[in-house]
């Protein structure tokens, strides 16, 4: 399978999707309805009417019997149920990526990203393929047991991703692979705890905040990240946090922080991705229906989704090289 041209024409990209009703990494019930309401709002649908190949293949559950977990030096709640939604999530995305797919994870909350981006990372380590990770998020997502003030695991996620330390029991000897630190890059940031600040600085993270972009601009401090993947030749994932839009616009998940994205900046983030060519799978997260107005957040995420893979306000020829240098001047 030639994975470069897939991932360029991404049109013709056949979809897995795959929900994952996780809500035992976060500190509010109701994430575990993300993927039901995103289907409800129509996305399976809004994907085939793009001209997509779309295999759902609904829900995943847990097994009746949990994995051992070694004792944790901390707080991780629920870390023998995390454990095991990551190792199927794992699973499910290698092998979408395997059969040469675009996985779909819909959550859930964002300890599903252990799993999901776990199995990309191990394809794109098999194929030599160097793997980036677009963490679109108010938060920074970079505790560990040891510094975490909730113990809730939807905050440890990059931080597993990136190798640190006391979250090994979460794949024991299962199969994954991992992200390069500098690889990583946080984006629409605006909470970060005191200790994720100090290990964010060490690691040499890019964070990307929501001062930066207020005084760049989206496209400016988003394009820099599409030349490193595209100079790289690598394959980027997407990990897409509701709460990285603004609640104004988005109020259905538990973790709202003022100041996020606008409607307009969060389409153009998926415009521009979809353009690049360089988007190899997807996670959206955080959706908790409980707490939406009448499905507003579920709607708008399934338009974002629908730009990420093609849908335009006006159909238009491709600019050539000379001529989006001249417009971006």
């Amino acid at each position: 399978m030639n994975m470069q041209n897939n991932f360029e024409n991404t049109h013709k990209q056949k979809l897995t999707v795959i929900g994952a009703p996780i809500e035992e990494g976060a500190g509010r019930l109701g994430a575990l309805m993300g993927p039901a309401a995103l289907r409800t709002a129509g996305l399976i649908r809004t994907l085939e009417e793009l001209g997509h190949p779309v295999e759902d293949r609904g829900d995943l559950r847990l097994p009746e019997t949990l994995p051992v977990v070694p004792p944790v030096a901390g707080l991780a709640h629920h870390i023998e149920k995390i454990a095991a939604w990551s190792r199927m999530l794992s699973v499910e995305t290698y092998e979408a990526m395997k059969n040469g797919t675009f996985p779909v994870i819909l959550g859930g909350d964002h300890s599903l990203s252990m799993g999901s981006i776990g199995g990309v990372a191990r394809y794109c380590e098999e194929h030599s393929r160097e793997l980036f990770v677009l963490w679109l998020d108010a938060h920074s997502d970079f505790n560990t047991p040891a510094t975490s003030p909730s113990g809730n695991m939807h905050g440890m996620s990059a931080a597993l991703l990136c190798r640190e330390p006391g979250l090994e029991g979460v794949f024991g000897d299962e199969p994954h692979g991992f992200v390069k630190p500098e690889n990583l890059h946080l984006f629409g940031i605006r909470s970060i705890d005191k200790t994720e600040r100090v290990l964010l600085r060490e690691r040499g993270i890019d964070v990307i905040d929501m001062r930066q972009i207020d005084e760049f601009g989206v496209a400016k401090l988003l394009r820099r990240v599409i030349e490193r993947v595209q100079k790289a030749n690598g394959i980027l994932h997407v990990s897409f946090d509701v709460d990285f839009i603004d609640p104004s616009f988005a109020p259905g998940v538990g973790t709202t922080v003022p100041g996020g994205a606008t409607y307009r900046e969060a389409h153009l983030v998926m415009e521009m991705l979809h353009d690049s060519g360089v988007v190899g799978s997807l996670d959206v997260v955080e959706l908790n229906p409980f707490l939406d107005e009448r499905g507003k957040s579920a709607l708008l995420l399934v338009d974002l989704v629908a730009s990420l893979f093609g849908r335009q306000i006006f159909d238009k020829p491709n600019l050539s090289d000379q001529s989006a240098a001249a417009l971006s001047a």
